[in-house]
């Protein structure tokens, strides 16, 4: 990453706005801060807190009114105490937390509400974001912020109010999470919640165009005890350092990504501001670009003002980051599940690597899939190993079997390796060898099962070669004028994209 380098940051990933059983939700905090820094590097496990104008009067809805106040005053009576557990795992320079709630509102859209400290013990409430500045301003200063999220609902079904959107509470917004995603009105990540679709009108790219300034970031929204679930939503943001003055900082610079899944890089300079920043008009003539994806890269689009200005897809025009002396670089992406319908399988295995080395380990752990407590109830718990040990990587993992043919409930983990001609890859799933020629997942990826059909299965993702996962370059850029965006989004032939903040023009 030596764009990001050369400005001192490199990427943090993270998930400031997900929930466990200390409000309405399900799994403890002490296991949703153990799945976090398994696969994060900071968080905000998030408590249900108030909801002003809840519908209280209307019979249709009792049920959802009913859930909600009985976890508004579960964390109520918790919260006070929940801040030693967060204390035992904030880690300075290596795992990063912060306390955080939340507020619903029809009128305003909801929002998270994050605290910088760990000693800042007052839930802080208000009716609207303007009150809830003044009230948080007034108590704490600039140690606390709040966000909307899942704004593309529309007005009054707690999508984002624009008019009453306040940028000097809400440095970022929330793009992606497990509702849906709120880039534009039309997305291969659609709200199918029930409490319905997203309105063109509270999307992003609407609120840009408006002239507002703003970041975005992505969360999971999970309601499981399991930040950071792959696929729902994560946030980058970029920092020197993890520790929370540099995170805190970088959030409030909108110097920050939203996510789907994998810890992607997507680094956006014009002139000398990166993603967030701001540039005086007519001042840069190109866009550089620097991206690492966590599988094929399928293109990466330049947004500008809302208009696709350039597409780059790096199967057609390779600009590698770095290409080794010796072997190559790639990823190998693991995922382990599949099996009959209902059922679950605890996986025990490792991987290996014969005539390369093992660079690095990223997990990419799934939590269940259950967004109301009206929808089930708590899963056992399970030991969770991902663990790089010299030469290998070992783990441990539990998979639920996939609950229909659309939705993906695989648990997974990637290795970065360095290949050298002739590499070979073993492994060993539930005490069944296997050993594959680098040539073979060049070509395309390999699956085996446990057992017979409908038993629990594995599947080895092709190996990218390095211009097919990384991608840099320059740009040329029509000047800037007052008021104009820039912004990166990128898609993986997996399936995963990240979008970086926008650059603005004033």
């Amino acid at each position: 990453m030596p764009r990001a380098a050369r400005h001192g940051l490199r990427p943090l990933y993270g998930d400031i706005h997900n929930h466990c059983n200390i409000s309405y939700g399900h799994g403890s905090l002490a296991g949703a801060l153990e799945n976090a820094r398994r696969q994060l590097d900071f968080v905000s496990i998030t408590g249900h807190a108030y909801w002003p104008d809840m519908p209280v009067d209307d019979p249709r809805v009792a049920r959802i009114v009913d859930f909600h106040v009985k976890g508004f005053a579960r964390l109520a009576e918790l919260w006070p105490g929940h801040f030693e557990t967060l204390a035992r795992y904030h880690r300075p320079g290596e795992f990063t937390v912060f306390p955080g709630y939340e507020m619903h509102s029809a009128a305003h859209g909801d929002y998270t509400i994050v605290l910088r400290d760990l000693d800042q013990r007052e839930m802080i409430k208000a009716d609207s974001p303007r009150g809830l500045l003044a009230a948080l301003r007034a108590a704490y200063g600039e140690r606390a912020f709040a966000f909307p999220h899942h704004i593309g609902y529309r007005l009054g079904a707690r999508g984002l109010n624009w008019q009453s959107f306040s940028e000097e509470l809400s440095p970022v917004l929330e793009l992606i999470s497990m509702h849906g995603c709120a880039e534009t009105s039309l997305t291969d990540r659609p709200f199918l919640h029930s409490m319905g679709p997203c309105d063109g009108a509270n999307t992003v790219h609407a609120g840009l165009n408006a002239g507002r300034l703003f970041g975005v970031i992505g969360n999971t929204d999970h309601h499981s005890g399991f930040p950071g679930s792959y696929g729902h939503g994560r946030g980058a943001v970029y920092a020197a350092d993890n520790n929370a003055e540099a995170v805190w900082s970088a959030i409030h610079a909108r110097c920050t990504n939203a996510l789907t899944g994998d810890n992607a890089h997507l680094f956006l300079t014009v002139g000398g501001a990166v993603q967030g920043g701001i540039v005086a008009p007519g001042s840069a003539r190109t866009v550089a670009i620097e991206a690492v994806g966590g599988s094929f890269i399928d293109c990466i689009d330049v947004i500008r003002n809302g208009r696709l200005v350039h597409r780059v897809t790096p199967a057609i025009s390779p600009s590698p980051i770095d290409t080794p002396e010796r072997g190559f670089e790639t990823i190998l992406a693991l995922e382990l599940g599949w099996g009959s319908r209902g059922s679950f399988h605890d996986w025990q295995g490792w991987l290996a690597v014969r005539g390369g080395e093992i660079l690095g380990v990223e997990p990419r752990l799934r939590g269940p899939e259950i967004v109301s407590p009206l929808e089930g109830g708590e899963h056992a718990e399970h030991t969770t190993v991902v663990a790089h040990e010299g030469d290998r990587v070992r783990f441990a993992v539990r998979s639920y079997a996939n609950p229909n043919n659309a939705t993906s409930a695989t648990q997974g983990l990637a290795l970065r390796l360095r290949l050298e001609q002739g590499a070979r890859i073993e492994a060993e799933f539930d005490g069944q060898p296997l050993e594959v020629a680098s040539d073979r997942l060049l070509a395309g990826a390999l699956s085996g099962n446990l057992g017979p059909i409908d038993s629990p299965a594995y599947r080895l993702h092709p190996l990218p070669r390095p211009h097919e996962w990384q991608w840099q370059g320059e740009l040329p850029l029509e000047p800037l004028a007052s008021g104009d965006w820039l912004t990166l989004r990128m898609r993986q032939s997996n399936g995963q994209w990240a979008w970086t903040s926008p650059i603005f023009c004033r």
